[in-house]
């Protein structure tokens, strides 16, 4: 197993260490998921991401290159400017999502996820050729989120106070430089800090003085991105599953849509387009279930007439709701908010509610 550079701080602060995307990884601290859960709601988590992929890319053509590749519009990014992408494949399924800085002019930091990075970098160089990719392995990755998460960075880092949602900045940590950006998987206003391996134990630390931050583990990292309804590749996400039946046809800029003005040409574009048009026979949809008892993922979706229509793909307890909360893939025709549907939890149906999310408010900061 891998291990992040803050494998020492993680085990010193008593977190349970578990395996994940082949790295050992933090689950949860002494406090547990519920109050680390609760905590960055409050005021300020802290998330070591270093296991993700952190990947520049640059060299003439370079925004060419990439668009040929992923359905945004890189031509109208702005420097120090983020977007959400999809990395699709030639059947429109999507082999990875991530995300899309502009450096500079033909210069772009993606930061991929953990279990796709390897085949993500091996893609990457097959279909970039002549571009310079550099697989940044010697950065760590820290996540910042909360809504205390800017007041803490207004003290540590203040050229990144002023950051609105999607955007980023260079600046630096006793003299090394460090790139920052206002993103985050948990729906809250936050943080993530790219910035050389070697800082990461002594940035973290300082972090960690400040009493409105605590350590946060993949546990709540998993219910505060499921409240907040975002996507986790490998359960809403995967390579044969399309931006139509995944509900992520915003992210699909409106440059590159059929009807924009640089149509298509990217991965992917006629088979997710036809799939538009025919709507496909699945829908990323949220589950409201009645009462306390959870639902799992992998277990059936019923439909009114007791027949299987779909699959749970997430769930856990919605600590802000006080309710259990799932995603599931449905079949389209049960789509609409209000559908009154159940899922087979061992042998017996328990209720839910089709509805829309996010379950919880995102509370992005955009100024």
């Amino acid at each position: 197993m891998l291990t992040v550079p803050l494998d020492a701080l993680h085990r010193e602060l008593g977190a349970r260490m578990v395996p994940f995307a082949g790295y050992e990884m933090p689950v949860q601290y002494s406090d547990g998921i519920i109050a680390e859960h609760q905590h960055t709601r409050e005021a300020a988590g802290l998330f070591d991401v270093s296991h993700m992929g952190q990947v520049k890319i640059s060299g003439p053509g370079a925004t060419a290159a990439l668009e040929a590749l992923l359905p945004v519009d890189l031509v109208g990014l702005p420097v120090n400017g983020q977007v959400y992408a999809l990395l699709t494949n030639d059947a429109g399924g999507v082999q990875d999502d991530l995300i899309v800085t502009r450096w500079d002019d033909d210069v772009f930091f993606l930061v991929v996820n953990a279990a796709c990075k390897q085949d993500d970098i091996a893609y990457l160089r097959d279909k970039l050729t002549g571009l310079e990719i550099e697989v940044m392995e010697a950065q760590a990755l820290l996540a910042l989120q909360g809504p205390q998460a800017r007041a803490v960075i207004a003290d540590l880092l203040p050229a990144a106070a002023g950051l609105t949602f999607m955007s980023g900045c260079h600046t630096d940590i006793d003299g090394e430089a460090v790139y920052v950006t206002c993103s985050g998987y948990t729906g809250e206003d936050g943080f993530e800090v790219s910035l050389p391996a070697a800082l990461a134990d002594s940035f973290a630390r300082r972090l960690l003085a400040d009493e409105r931050v605590k350590p946060i583990g993949l546990g709540a990292r998993d219910s505060l991105r499921l409240e907040a309804g975002l996507c986790l590749y490998g359960h809403e996400l995967s390579d044969v599953t399309t931006p139509v039946e995944a509900a992520l046809m915003w992210s699909i800029s409106r440059a590159r849509r059929r009807d924009g003005e640089r149509p298509g040409g990217f991965v992917g574009a006629e088979a997710i387009f036809a799939r538009q048009d025919d709507g496909g026979q699945l829908r990323r949809v949220g589950l409201k279930v009645e009462g306390k008892r959870p639902v799992r993922e992998g277990q059936a979706v019923i439909g009114p007439n007791g027949e299987s229509i779909g699959v749970v793909t997430s769930a856990c307890m919605g600590v802000t709701l006080g309710a259990p909360i799932a995603m599931a893939m449905i079949d389209v025709a049960f789509r609409e908010p209000g559908t009154e549907l159940s899922v087979d939890v061992r042998g017996k149906p328990l209720p839910v509610t089709v509805t829309r999310m996010p379950f919880v408010p995102q509370r992005y900061y955009r100024g």
